[in-house]
């Protein structure tokens, strides 16, 4: 699910207010910025994560093309009387990380991320490795690491991602992902990992024998893994690998 990306649009008196009270981040100020939100579950879950900004009279949603339909569904099913009509725009997307072209804007979740460009035409890739740039800043990727119904935001790295506004009130999950924050500290959460050898994405982490987490995205020895954190200090298995965290 890494590749493909689906660019809707919501347009509509109420397309801001719609969202706003929908995804985890703070979109009051669109105008000439991208913002990295997610829509969660009511029991706080992980269901997608997308970049959102203003183009005209509509907003622009860019997200993983393989949770495309079932979000629009998602948000449909939100609408009830809101003037909001959902649809895809027809546009596609472009990224590199060297010097951005007009109309591109920032990916806001890290600088090394580079830029992110939506218009009719995709240009012509720069060949930047996106795994070695997401293995080496723990950046997860939709389907990936971030999966479906089962992971929370806040594990994931949202905070240190720009993902999720503490500030902006109530949204959908809103109240677990509070509880989450608030915590001392999380017990579970993804980190980088140094690793020798490699094991398909999705293998089991052990520990002295005992579960660990799990392997995720792997490039040039270094790894994303979930991990459970009490066991995590030492020296970890993963089929034929072995890993030891590096820390996020």
């Amino acid at each position: 699910m890494s590749g493909e990306r689906t660019i809707l649009s919501l347009t509509g008196a109420d397309s801001t207010t719609f969202l706003q009270n929908l995804v985890t981040n703070d979109i009051s100020a669109l105008d000439g910025r991208l913002v990295y939100a997610a829509l969660l579950s009511p029991q706080g879950k992980y269901l997608a994560d997308f970049f959102l900004t203003r183009q005209g009279d509509g907003i622009l949603l860019d997200v993983a093309s393989g949770l495309a339909a079932d979000l629009a569904r998602r948000l449909t099913m939100y609408k009830l009387r809101a003037d909001v009509t959902i649809g895809e725009s027809g546009l596609t997307l472009s990224r590199g990380t060297g010097p951005a072209p007009e109309g591109a804007l920032p990916d806001p979740r890290h600088p090394a991320l580079g830029w992110r460009l939506y218009a009719e035409e995709a240009l012509p890739g720069d060949g930047t490795d996106w795994d070695a740039l997401r293995v080496a800043h723990c950046i997860p990727e939709s389907g990936i690491e971030l999966i479906p119904n089962e992971s929370y935001i806040l594990e994931c790295g949202f905070e240190r991602l720009a993902g999720v506004d503490f500030r902006k009130g109530c949204y959908v999950g809103q109240e677990v992902t509070a509880r989450m924050k608030h915590k001392t500290e999380l017990r579970k959460g993804l980190a980088t990992v140094a690793i020798t050898g490699s094991a398909p994405v999705g293998t089991e982490i052990t520990a002295a024998g005992k579960p660990a987490g799990t392997l995720y995205t792997q490039s040039g020895g270094k790894a994303i893994a979930y991990l459970r954190f009490d066991r995590a200090g030492g020296e970890m298995q993963a089929g034929d690998a072995t890993l030891r965290m590096l820390g996020t």
